[in-house]
């Protein structure tokens, strides 16, 4: 079983670059990223497999975030440029089951952090 711990969140002006990182124990898992907004779904942001291969990324971000992962240290990354107050959202990253088949739904992942709070002002 996974346990997941965020962090890295926080208030940024528009334009501005944030990086967030989740630390995961108990395995190496397919990592991703979803974001919620007041008001809305919880929505796929992008995922990692620990070969380090991902999927494509959100349309709403692509170009300005990137994901990685250090699988030395069991620890995902987001690095977020080109914030804009769209962005604004709470953050959760969440490790994956052994069954991958689709990494855009949130039902395949498995455990989940506890979300941290990323605020871009206009």
């Amino acid at each position: 079983q996974a346990q997941l711990v965020e962090s890295g969140g926080g208030l940024v002006q528009t334009g501005g670059s944030l990086r967030l990182s989740c630390a995961a124990s108990g395995g190496t898992f397919t990592m991703g990223w979803f974001r919620q907004a007041p008001g809305k779904e919880r929505e796929f942001v992008v995922a990692i497999r620990p070969s380090g291969t991902t999927t494509n990324y959100a349309e709403s971000v692509k170009g300005r975030f990137t994901i990685s992962r250090d699988n030395t240290k069991n620890t995902m990354y987001l690095q977020m440029n080109s914030l804009r107050p769209e962005d604004t959202a709470v953050y959760y990253c969440a490790a994956a089951g052994t069954l991958n088949f689709d990494l855009t739904s949130r039902s395949t992942y498995l455990y989940w952090g506890q979300g941290t709070q990323v605020t871009v002002s206009s």
